[in-house]
């Protein structure tokens, strides 16, 4: 067994994200692992192993571990998909990579495309092995796993870390039509207990199963290449789904089985698609906005009078511009008594929002909040257009101290503690269409 120089990069929380570098090649390519992963021990798994090696002959291959697992700190809950846009920006900063190419395979692609969404700058390209923007069937969305497979996967969970677990996997993953060979599964069973505890293991699986990337996949503008198998005829197809709803993504199908690919085969088609370099639209990016208001301002003001009126608006935006600050808001605009700022993570919003309407309580004011997250255009520094104009009109349909937030941002941020509650679906003044807006439940 090779054994390569592990070092750790820590993240504003504390969490240390331990990652490996391999090779000297001058293009960065920061590679996410699907599921199995431990940078010490994925070496030894044949295929991954074989395809790592390849891709480091000519890239400086960058690998880490996602917190809560393998050789990262473990005493971390298991991060949403948020967390692991932070984390790998973290890893990023620690090699002194500034404009790498991100790749990953299945769920490994999430936060690759997350990070390009909202930093379209910052990344060269992306390369996405078997793409796919959620786990679960839905009507709109029939790749995904059906009830009987998420079954088999509580069933193989139940195994994990033994002998048993590898045979389970492998018996789980040809009910979807994957055939792994048996040799892989004492691999398979030495990684998933040098991965993560099996409560890690089925919170990840959870999280995963409440996150949906579709809204996200359409404002990646990076140069995309997704690769897949001709079989299954079905993972094809998906592929097939996402690259129409990314609109600089290129699809390569590779004749035969996903089980039987040829690793140098598939670094190959790596190695000719990250060789260009194609330029980026920065005018749009995927951003999340909030906005705020002072609920009963009018009232409030013949209330106090215009000093008094004067002086509260004073310590509520002194309030409000604390806590952005806190939370890693930017902002763009004050108008009156309301506040839209930016952040590039739904979550961070939500909490920001939760704070400011539990802090000017004390001030003996409410707000209403609303988030959503979509694609806006950059005009002199700011987000505009569509996006911002669905955020401002979901906050003026929040009630006293309520946050409501879309759809996209309920499908973001699976996994980071929050809950909500259904508030059906409206109208939304000037914008087409019908939304699905939630309640943010504290």
């Amino acid at each position: 067994m090779e054994i390569r120089d592990t070092r750790y990069a820590r993240a504003p929380d504390g969490a240390y994200i331990a990652f490996q570098t391999t090779g000297d090649e001058p293009i960065d390519l920061a590679w996410q692992f699907d599921w199995l992963g431990n940078v010490d021990l994925i070496w030894e798994a044949p295929s991954l192993g074989k395809l790592f090696r390849a891709l480091s002959r000519f890239s400086r291959l960058i690998l880490h571990d996602r917190r809560a697992t393998g050789l990262s700190s473990r005493n971390f809950p298991a991060p949403n998909l948020e967390t692991r846009v932070s984390d790998l920006g973290c890893v990023l900063d620690a090699v002194g990579s500034t404009r790498p190419v991100l790749g990953g395979e299945r769920d490994g692609g999430a936060p690759n495309a997350l990070l390009a969404a909202t930093t379209p700058e910052r990344i060269r390209s992306l390369v996405w092995y078997v793409p796919q923007a959620r786990s679960v069937w839905t009507p709109d969305y029939p790749w995904g796993a059906p009830p009987e497979y998420l079954e088999l996967d509580e069933r193989a969970l139940e195994h994990w870390g033994t002998a048993g677990y590898g045979r389970a996997f492998v018996e789980q993953e040809a009910s979807g039509g994957h055939n792994i060979a048996e040799e892989a599964e004492p691999i398979i069973s030495l990684l998933s207990r040098h991965m993560m505890t099996p409560d890690v293991a089925t919170e990840l699986a959870r999280i995963w199963s409440e996150t949906d990337i579709r809204d996200v996949l359409r404002s990646v503008r990076v140069p995309t290449l997704l690769i897949t198998h001709e079989s299954p005829s079905d993972g094809a197809a998906e592929a097939q789904h996402i690259a129409s709803l990314m609109p600089n993504s290129t699809l390569k199908v590779i004749p035969g089985e996903e089980e039987t690919a040829d690793e140098v085969e598939l670094a190959d088609v790596i190695r000719q698609f990250i060789g260009a370099d194609r330029p980026v639209d920065l005018g749009t990016m995927l951003t999340t906005v909030l906005f705020t208001d002072i609920v009963g301002s009018s009232e409030k003001q013949a209330a106090v009078g215009d000093r008094g009126w004067k002086d509260l608006v004073e310590r509520h935006h002194s309030l409000v511009r604390a806590i952005l600050e806190r939370w890693g808001g930017v902002e763009n605009d004050t108008a009156g008594d309301g506040f839209y700022a930016t952040f590039d993570g739904p979550a961070r919003a939500i909490r920001c929002a939760l704070e400011v309407a539990e802090r000017v309580r004390d001030i003996g004011i409410e707000i209403r909040a609303g988030v959503h997250t979509g694609e806006c255009e950059i005009v002199d520094g700011k987000a505009a257009g569509i996006a911002v104009t669905k955020g401002s009109r979901i906050s003026s349909l929040a009630g006293p101290s309520e946050v409501l937030v879309s759809q996209t941002v309920k499908d973001l941020v699976a996994g980071s503690g929050l809950s909500f509650e259904d508030r059906g679906e409206h109208e939304l003044k000037g914008v087409p269409d019908r939304w699905h807006l939630y309640r943010v439940i504290e």
